[in-house]
This record gives structure tokens, C-alpha cells and sequence, in this order.
């Protein structure tokens, strides 16, 4: 191929690129690195190639040309062919890769081989749900990894499952004056197999429910106040700031993640627990 001919493709790939058709400017951008695989601006070029993979959720081709990006950009850096290669490798469950990855974006990890689970701290998440988008907790294991916190009201999404989200946060929620990003989901990882159940309970006060979610929560399951529940909105944009709703008294539906018959046990443990006030009724699955 002469350098005529690949300014051509390249200059056709980020008309492209710029009309968001990411398939074709993949291909032209690796028809062109096919034949000038170091060229100068190649490192640019091998990133938008994997790039426009990542946003066609081709993950095997992002990981593929992520390879080659991050081979070419600086260690240590905040380089981001380093980070959506640490997205791929890990989606592709290549752990060594996406270490190598994160340690090259200036991440360090725990020592470790393997799958990465450590503890990056609290975030929120915007499900892609078809449409409904809801915005729950999670608790970080590793830099695009996250478990579920919340118990999802999104019919088919549960408590406990590991989705992978991206890089870039886009809203943030303020909790008791600390900021935590929102960021968008990539994929679920890994599905929770625990149910998601709606009961209706009776609290004397605020704190006997406070005292149900604990009781859940000690267990490993979860336990979501209707009252608690809160979403952000679907056109958030980056910079948009959420507040937490409380707890109150009173007769209420809370959604709980535990299998059935435990979750009757530990609703009759926490009904017992108190002289009087607490109270539950019509415990069911949802569906």
C-alpha cells in the first residue's frame, strides 16, 4: 500500500468515525496498519481501532487491538489504551494481561496472580437495563469490576452480581458530604443466583429498619427500603449530584435478596427482637 493511498483510508476512516459508523472506521484503520503497523501516528491509530471495537462491544477485537495500543503508549502515565485494555483482558478473564494493564495505566494492584479482588471502595453504577436504567451501589474489586450492593428493582438484575462498567464517570452521588462517581455498566460479569424477594413490614421507628438491613446484610444478603430507594436520572450528565433519601417508620415494602426461607427466618428473628412495633406480612418473590 503507498502512503497516498493510506492518507486516503485514513482520512475516510474519521469521516467515519465522525459519523459514529465505528465498524468502518475499525476496518479502515486496520487495513491501514495491516501495511504501516509503526508509522509515527500509528499508536493513535491502533487505539481508535480498538476503541471503535470497545463502543461495538466487540470484545475479543478490543482486547486484539487494545494489545497493540498499549504496546505503543508510555508506562506510568494515565495512558488510556492502557485502561481500555485492562476493560477488554478482563472481560476476556486474560488476569495477567489486565494486571499488566492497570500496571502500566500507574495502578497498583495488590500482589497476586489471577483474578483481582481487591477493594477499590464504594461506587455507583447505571444498570443497562433496555431502557429503565437504574443506578446502584457496588463495592469496586478492581479498577472496572464492581459486586452489587443495592437490591435492583430492574426485573432479571439481583444482589451480589458482578457487572463491569466503564472507565469515564458520568454523575456522581454525594452521600454524608463524600462524592462517589457514576459509572456507566459494560456488561454483567457474573450472575448472583440469589432471588430478589418483597415483603411488607411494620417499624415502630427509622431505626428498626435500619436494624432489618443490618440483620440481612450480617448474613451476606440484602435488604432495600422502599423509602432508601433512589435513582439517578437516565440523562444525567457528568457533574450531576444526588443525595441519599433516609429510612423512616411506618408500614412499608422492602425488597430483600436471600433465599426464601431464610429470608422468613431472619424476618421472624428481627420481628422478635423487639417488644413491639415490628411487624411482617406477605413475603413473595418478584418476578
Amino acid at each position: 500500500m503507498r502512503k497516498s493511498e493510506a492518507k486516503r483510508l485514513i482520512n475516510e476512516a474519521y469521516d467515519a468515525w465522525d459519523a459514529e459508523e465505528w465498524l468502518t472506521a475499525a476496518g479502515l484503520l486496520e487495513q491501514v496498519l495491516a501495511h504501516f503497523p509503526d508509522a509515527p501516528k500509528s499508536p493513535v491509530w491502533w487505539y481508535d481501532a480498538a476503541l471503535a471495537h470497545k463502543f461495538l462491544r466487540n470484545w475479543a477485537k478490543a482486547y486484539e487491538l487494545g494489545r497493540e495500543a498499549a504496546a505503543r503508549a508510555p508506562r506510568g502515565e494515565g495512558e488510556p489504551a492502557f485502561w481500555n485494555l485492562g476493560i477488554a483482558a478482563t472481560i476476556q478473564r486474560d488476569w495477567a494481561t489486565a494486571r499488566e494493564a492497570w500496571a502500566g495505566f500507574g495502578i497498583e494492584l495488590p500482589d497476586g496472580e489471577g483474578e483481582i479482588n481487591a477493594r477499590f471502595g464504594p461506587a455507583c453504577v447505571r444498570l443497562d437495563t433496555g431502557g429503565e436504567r437504574e443506578v446502584v451501589w457496588i463495592d469496586r474489586l478492581c479498577p472496572t469490576r464492581g459486586r452489587v450492593m443495592n437490591v435492583p428493582v430492574t426485573g432479571g438484575r439481583r444482589f451480589g452480581e458482578i457487572v463491569v462498567h466503564d472507565g469515564e464517570p458520568k454523575g456522581h452521588r454525594v452521600v454524608d458530604g463524600h462524592e462517589y462517581p457514576v459509572f456507566d455498566e459494560l456488561l454483567l460479569f457474573e450472575a448472583s443466583d440469589l432471588p430478589t424477594l418483597s415483603v411488607t413490614v411494620d417499624a415502630g421507628e427509622a431505626a428498626d429498619v435500619d436494624a432489618l438491613v443490618d440483620l440481612f446484610v450480617a448474613q451476606g444478603y440484602g435488604a432495600e427500603p422502599a423509602s432508601s430507594f433512589e435513582m439517578l436520572c437516565a440523562c444525567c450528565s457528568e457533574g450531576t449530584v444526588e443525595r441519599e433519601r433516609k429510612v423512616h417508620a411506618g408500614t412499608q415494602r422492602v425488597s430483600l435478596a436471600a433465599p426464601e426461607q431464610e429470608a422468613h427466618r431472619l424476618l421472624d428473628q428481627w420481628a422478635g427482637q423487639a417488644a413491639q412495633g415490628r411487624g411482617w406480612a406477605g413475603l413473595e418473590p418478584v418476578a
